[in-house]
C-alpha cells in the first residue's frame, strides 16, 4: 500500500505543479549548450592546491559537487552526497549517515582526510567518525573532493584524498524552514537563516533527524547546529565559526554480529577562527579545536555477567596554522606553518593513567588511560601558468611525536597542458603517509588487539588523466597507481579467531576512473526548447572506476585493506517534467572485491565473495514560487545486498517534504 501511494503522489505531483505554479515564473535559461562544457570548467575555484585554482586549471584529479547538485540529489546527510561520487566508496554502517566510512581509490576509511571550509576535523581515534560533522546539508554550498595523495597540500593523513565541505557565504538574506517524513517513523526538520548587520554577515542553521529504524536496533537520533560569521574591516576580514553534533543510534552489528544489540552515542563539538588580511602581504592565521565523546555499549540491553562495562572516550584536537601567499609575474607562491595535538581520554585507548578521571555525565565511569601526540608541518608549493603549460610543485617537511625521526619530507608535482582549447591533459607525482589512529594502536577487546607498535603508513602516487569539452559533452578520465608500505589493516591468521592490527608489507593500487556529462539535446527530449526548466539542466551523467589491489605479505584475511570496491557504474538523469517540476535519477552498481566470513544461525559458518548489486534512488520535485515539494525513494528495488560484512542494510524507503525559502 505503500509504494501504491508513493507512485499515485509521483504522478499527481508533476500536474499539480503545472496548475498551480501558474502565476510564478521559471527561473533564468541557462547558456546555449556549447558553452555548456566551459561553464562547467570555469564556474568553482576548488582549493586542490594551496592557492585555490579555476576548475580549468586542475593538475589534479578533483571532483566538485555544486549546490544544484546538492538539491536535486535528494540526499539528506553528506554520505549520501559523496555516494554519488565517481571514485569514492562509502560504506554504510547506519542509516542516514549515522555512522558511514569514506574510501578513496581502493584505500581505507581512515585514509582520507575531512575538512570543515579548510579545518581539518578528522577524527584521531578513528575513521569511523571523520563524518560526524555539525552542518546540516541546506548548509552546504559545495563540496571538492581530491583524488590521490594530498599530505603536501593539506598535511599527513591526506593518504589517498581529502573531501572539504564548503559552507554557504554568510549574509545571503534568507530564512528557510524544510521537513520531511517516511518510513521507519523518520521524521527530518531543519532550519537555516543569513543575514548582514553593518559589516558583519552572518550564517545559522539547525537540523534534526530520527527513525525508529528500518530492522531491529537500527533507530537513530540527530540533531546538529552550525553558525559561520563574518567581519569586514579595512585591514582584512575575521572569519568564526562553530558547531554542535549529537547522535544515538543502535548499532547493528556494527563491529561484530556476534553481538547484534550494540549501541553508539557520540557529540561533537568544534570551533574555529581565522583571519584574512587585505593588501599584497597576505599572511593568514587560524586557530581550531574539536571535542568528541564516543560512548559504545557492546549490550545495548541485558548484558552477561563477564561484561565489564561501556567504553568511553573523549578526543580533543588542539590546531594553529599560518598560512602566506604571495603573487608576482612568475606565479602564485604559498607556504604554512601547522601546529596539530592530539590527545585522547578513554577507559580502553591509550597507555595507563596515574589517577583515574570520572568521565562527564556518566556516574560510575571513569577514564583509566589517556595518549597523546603533537605534529608540525611546514609546508610550501609554488604554481605558474606559463602559456598553455601550467604546473605547481611543493613539499612537507613533518615532525611529530610519534615518529622514529625528527622530520621526514613528503614532495609532490602537478603538471597540466592545454592541447586544444577543449582538451587539458595532467600528470602528477606526490608521496603521502597516515599515522595509525588511536583504535590502531590501543584497541583491545574480545575479538580484536591493537598494536603500539605500528609504523605509519607511507605511499608514492602516480596520476595522469585529461578533461574535455565538445559542445554539450564533458568528458573527463584519470588513471592511477599507489605504491603502499606499512600498510595498516586489522587482519586473522588461518585457525584464530583474533583480528590483529598490524603494517602489510606492501600494498598497490591500480585504477582508473571515466566520467561524462551531457546535457542531452532537445530531440531527446519531451520538452523542447533551449536551457533549463524548473531549475536544472536536463543531463546524463555516466562514470565508471575501476580499481585493483596487489599485496606482498603472509597468508591472512583483511578486514579492511584488501576489501575495495572493484567496479562502480553511476549513472544520473536530471530531467524537468513541467517548467516548475522535474526529477532525478540515480542508477549505481557495484562490485566489491574480497570475501567476508558469513555470520549464521549464532556462529560463523563460511567464506563468501561479496555480490554484485544495483541500486536506485528517485527524487521528484515541484516549485511553487518559494515553497518546494518532494517525493523520493532510495533503494527503489527493495534491492538486498552487503555493503559491510553481516551488516543489514535497508530496502526500499520512501519519504516526502517540503522546503519554504523566504
Amino acid at each position: 500500500m505503500g509504494f501504491v501511494a508513493f507512485s499515485c503522489f509521483l504522478g499527481i505531483l508533476p500536474v499539480w505543479a503545472y496548475g498551480a505554479a501558474a502565476p510564478g515564473e521559471p527561473l533564468q535559461e541557462a547558456a546555449p549548450a556549447d558553452s555548456l562544457w566551459q561553464l562547467e570548467l570555469d564556474r568553482v575555484v576548488v582549493s586542490s592546491q594551496r592557492t585555490p585554482v579555476r576548475f580549468s586549471e586542475l593538475r589534479r584529479s578533483v571532483q566538485v559537487i555544486t549546490r544544484q547538485e546538492i538539491e536535486l540529489s535528494g540526499a539528506q546527510d553528506v554520505s549520501a552526497l559523496l555516494s554519488m561520487v565517481r571514485g569514492l566508496d562509502v560504506r554504510h554502517r547506519g542509516s542516514f549517515g549515522m555512522q558511514s566510512d569514506v574510501i578513496i581509490r581502493g584505500g581505507t576509511f581512515d585514509q582520507t582526510l575531512v575538512l570543515l571550509n579548510g579545518i581539518n576535523l578528522t577524527d584521531p581515534q578513528t575513521g569511523h567518525h571523520n563524518l560526524n560533522l555539525p552542518v546540516d546539508i541546506s548548509s552546504i554550498e559545495r563540496i571538492e573532493v581530491l583524488h590521490g595523495a594530498g599530505a603536501r597540500i593539506f598535511g599527513p593523513n591526506a593518504f589517498n584524498g581529502a573531501i572539504n565541505i564548503i559552507t554557504r557565504e554568510p549574509g545571503s538574506e534568507h530564512v528557510q524552514v524544510s521537513a520531511s517524513a517516511g518510513q521507519h517513523g523518520l521524521g527530518t526538520a531543519g532550519f537555516s537563516a543569513g543575514f548582514e548587520a553593518g559589516s558583519t554577515r552572518h550564517h545559522l542553521s539547525m537540523g534534526r533527524k530520527g527513525s525508529s529504524g528500518y530492522t531491529e536496533n537500527t533507530d537513530f537520533r540527530d540533531a546538529s547546529l552550525f553558525y559561520r560569521g563574518l567581519a569586514e574591516t579595512a585591514a582584512g576580514t575575521a572569519e568564526l565559526q562553530a558547531g554542535l553534533n549529537s547522535r544515538a543510534f543502535g548499532a547493528n552489528s556494527f563491529y561484530t554480529p556476534v553481538f547484534p544489540d550494540q549501541f553508539e552515542q557520540t557529540r561533537t563539538l568544534f570551533a574555529s577562527a581565522r583571519w584574512q588580511p587585505s593588501g599584497p602581504m597576505r599572511i593568514s592565521p587560524s586557530i581550531y579545536w574539536r571535542r568528541h565523546n564516543d560512548r559504545f555499549e557492546l549490550f545495548r540491553n541485558e548484558a552477561p555477567a563477564w561484561y565489564s562495562g561501556h567504553n568511553y572516550h573523549q578526543s580533543d584536537i588542539l590546531g594553529a596554522a599560518l598560512n602566506w601567499t604571495h603573487l608576482s609575474n612568475l606565479g602564485a607562491t604559498s607556504a604554512g606553518l601547522d601546529y596539530r595535538y592530539e590527545h585522547i581520554l578513554s577507559n580502553v585507548l591509550g597507555e595507563p593513567m596515574a589517577a583515574p578521571r570520572a568521565v562527564p555525565g556518566e556516574a560510575g565511569a571513569f577514564f583509566t588511560h589517556s595518549y597523546a601526540r603533537t605534529g608540525l608541518s611546514l609546508m610550501a608549493e609554488h604554481s605558474a601558468v606559463l602559456g598553455r603549460f601550467s604546473f605547481s610543485g611543493g613539499g612537507l617537511l613533518y615532525y611529530n611525536t610519534d615518529l622514529d625521526r625528527d622530520f621526514t619530507f613528503f614532495p609532490g608535482i602537478d603538471a597540466g597542458f592545454q592541447l586544444t582549447e577543449t582538451l587539458r591533459v595532467y600528470a602528477s607525482l606526490n608521496r603521502t603517509l597516515r599515522l595509525p589512529t588511536f583504535t590502531d594502536l590501543f584497541y583491545e577487546g574480545p575479538t580484536n588487539l591493537g598494536n603500539p607498535g605500528l609504523q605509519p603508513e607511507r605511499a608514492v602516487s602516480a596520476e595522469t588523466g585529461f578533461h574535455a569539452g565538445f559542445g554539450p559533452l564533458f568528458w573527463e578520465s584519470a588513471f592511477f597507481r599507489r605504491w603502499g608500505t606499512n600498510i595498516i589493516d586489522w587482519t586473522r591468521r588461518p585457525g584464530e579467531e583474533l583480528w590483529r592490527s598490524e603494517n602489510l608489507t606492501e600494498v598497490t593500487i591500480t585504477g582508473m576512473e571515466h566520467s561524462l556529462l551531457w546535457y542531452l539535446p532537445d530531440w531527446l527530449t519531451a520538452r523542447g526548447g533551449t536551457g533549463t526548466t524548473a531549475g536544472i539542466h536536463r543531463s546524463l551523467k555516466l562514470s565508471y572506476s575501476f580499481i585493483d589491489a596487489g599485496r606482498r605479505s603472509g597468508e591472512f584475511v583483511s578486514n579492511y585493506a584488501l576489501d575495495f570496491l572493484q567496479h562502480k557504474l553511476h549513472v544520473s538523469l536530471r530531467h524537468p517534467i513541467t517548467p516548475y517540476s522535474g526529477f532525478a535519477l540515480s542508477l549505481s552498481w557495484q562490485q566489491r572485491s574480497g570475501n567476508f566470513i558469513l555470520f549464521e544461525g549464532g556462529t560463523f559458518t563460511e567464506t563468501r565473495p561479496f555480490e554484485p548489486f544495483w541500486l536506485a534512488d528517485l527524487h521528484l520535485f515541484a516549485r511553487f514560487n518559494r515553497i518546494t515539494l518532494f517525493a523520493e525513494a532510495s533503494n527503489l528495488f527493495n534491492t538486498s545486498y552487503n555493503d559491510i560484512a553481516n551488516v543489514p542494510q535497508p530496502g526500499r524507503w520512501m519519504r516526502t517534504g517540503f522546503t519554504l525559502r523566504l
